[in-house]
């Protein structure tokens, strides 16, 4: 048995990097609001190591209310082709704005623009409406660099538990558990 989750992680994404045929990357992150109601969606890893698994988001999109109301979030990665999955528990906390800015750097220009143009999680009268808001922001940004809206940075969860599940026949899968202890991690199994 391995006694560092993190590199276990690292092998095994390593492998769904080589198999996955989309997004090995792709992750479900799971928040809940102020009065426990949860929500889950699909977000990209954009990093990953000792500090945690970071993601970038609009901060005032749903996730990014609920995370600032409570910072506590789980993750998912499911690799099908590969027949396991990672699931990560942990407090989050905002990235610094200097990472959050040589990210959003790194983007797509219509990824840019396309933050500024989106009100994210709000409703949306019609698709021509923020078809008109991502026009206007190319015009507003043309010739030129596109700056990281104010409202937009970035995620880390900083895991206390860590499980990867392997699929096994009749349902008799194996399932890893590591659990933060003190500067290091205490390893156990659980039952399927």
């Amino acid at each position: 048995m391995a006694a560092d989750p993190l590199s276990l992680f690292d092998q095994w994404l390593a492998e769904a990097r080589s198999s996955e045929p989309n997004d090995p990357e792709a992750m479900a992150l799971a928040t809940a609001d102020p009065s426990g109601h949860p929500s889950v969606r699909m977000v990209l890893l954009k990093g990953h190591g000792p500090e945690g698994f970071a993601f970038y988001t609009n901060e005032q999109s749903a996730k990014g209310k609920q995370l600032a109301a409570n910072p506590r979030a789980a993750l998912l990665f499911h690799w099908k082709s590969l027949r396991r999955q990672v699931r990560i528990e942990g407090t989050v906390e905002r990235v610094p704005d200097t990472d959050a800015d040589a990210y959003f750097a790194s983007r797509a220009r219509d990824s840019q623009l396309g933050a500024w143009a989106s009100d994210q999680s709000r409703p949306l009268d019609r698709r021509e409406t923020f078809e008109q808001r991502f026009t206007d922001t190319q015009q507003r940004f043309e010739g030129g660099d596109v700056p990281r809206p104010p409202h937009w940075g970035g995620y880390r969860l900083i895991p206390d538990r860590i499980e990867f599940w392997t699929n096994r026949p009749h349902r008799l899968h194996e399932r890893r558990l590591f659990v933060r202890s003190g500067e290091g991690w205490a390893e156990g199994l659980l039952y399927p």
